[in-house]
Parts: C-alpha cells; structure tokens; sequence
C-alpha cells in the first residue's frame, strides 16, 4: 500500500499562510511514515516474534492506525477549512438539529468539546445509533468510534493554532466555525444517504 500526499492550497482564513503550510509539513510527515510502515510490514513484519507487551510487529502496527488516523484526519480537516461565512446545507443542518436541537446549541457543544481536545474534534454521523455527536479524540487512534462516519473535522493539537492565536483556543475555534466550509460538509453528508 503506497500512500500518495494531496495538494491543499491555502485558502483559508483561520489561519496565515505561514502557520497552514507549516502544518502541511506535518501532513507530509504522516503520508511518509505510514509508506515506511507499510514498507517494512511488507518486508520485515518479524510475525513469530509478534508480544502483546513488545514486539517489532506490534509497534508497527500500533504506528499503522497512527499515522493513518494522521493522514485521514489532516486531509479532512484541511478539505472542510473555508475562508467566509457559509450556512450548513439542509442535510448537514437536519443532521445537526436532529442531535441538538438547534445550531446555536451544536456550536455551543462544538466549542465546548474543542476546548477539552487534546488532539481532534470530529463531529460525526454514527451508524449504530443513527445519529450524530462531536467525538473528542486526544490522539489520531484514540477516542475513535468503529461505525462513525466523519462530516467535520477540527484539529485541537497545539500546532494547529497557537503560532496564530497563543493559548485562546477560544478565538480559534469562533473563527473556524465562522469560516466552514460548509459545501464540502454537505457533500460528505450527502454520500451517507446516497442511493
């Protein structure tokens, strides 16, 4: 399995273009490593030495869904970025208010989970209970749900905003909810129910 990195033109407003192309560079970090674990589980996997304490094989695994969940999430998170002021689009918002009542409400839990992430905010569409929560994640693999279909994505890792903003997560996340690109949210929404 050969990973290929995308193209993610600046065209934002939540962030300067210094800080976003610094960011991509993390992107490409992930595509590169998870190629070199693919590399060396196709080549050298050491299978008969595989422990669930330590193993050769486990700490590549372990670093599969790592840098993986790293490459999914960065390229989300990088798609659905704007830079104006949109609406959510009909299906996204009856998915929003069928779990929350209202927008207002959902941007209230949104930013609320946003401020308690150590690592990503996704707000998803979740298949078992057919309906959608934000899912805070304090790393790539972790906080994930198994059948959750993700619709938005917020990076919440210092890197992704303090060289704009310092330590207010706060303005942030106000100027990423402002800035949505909503069309593309639509869109992922769209694909969940299409025929």
């Amino acid at each position: 399995m050969t990973i290929t990195q995308k193209d993610f033109p600046y065209a934002t407003s939540v962030v300067s273009k210094r800080f976003y192309d610094e960011h991509l560079k993390l992107y490409k970090g992930y595509v590169e490593k998870i190629n070199q674990i693919s590399d060396e589980l196709a080549k050298n996997p050491k299978y008969a030495e595989a422990n669930a304490a330590w193993s050769h094989f486990r700490g590549l695994k372990n670093g599969e869904t790592y840098s993986m969940d790293g490459v999914i999430l960065h390229e989300l998170y990088f798609q659905n970025m704007g830079h104006k002021k949109q609406e959510p689009g009909p299906r996204t918002m009856k998915l929003i208010c069928g779990r929350y009542g209202t927008y207002e409400k959902w941007c209230e839990d949104m930013t609320a989970s946003a401020k308690a992430a150590r690592g990503w905010v996704v707000f998803a569409y979740e298949q078992r209970s057919r309906g959608c929560l934000n899912i805070v994640q304090d790393a790539h693999d972790a906080g994930v749900l198994w059948t959750a279909y993700p619709l938005l994505i917020l990076d919440m890792y210092e890197h992704a905003y303090y060289g704009d903003y310092g330590a207010d997560k706060g303005k942030y996340i106000a100027n990423f909810l402002d800035s949505v690109n909503w069309d593309v949210v639509e869109a992922r929404a769209a694909r969940l129910f299409a025929d």
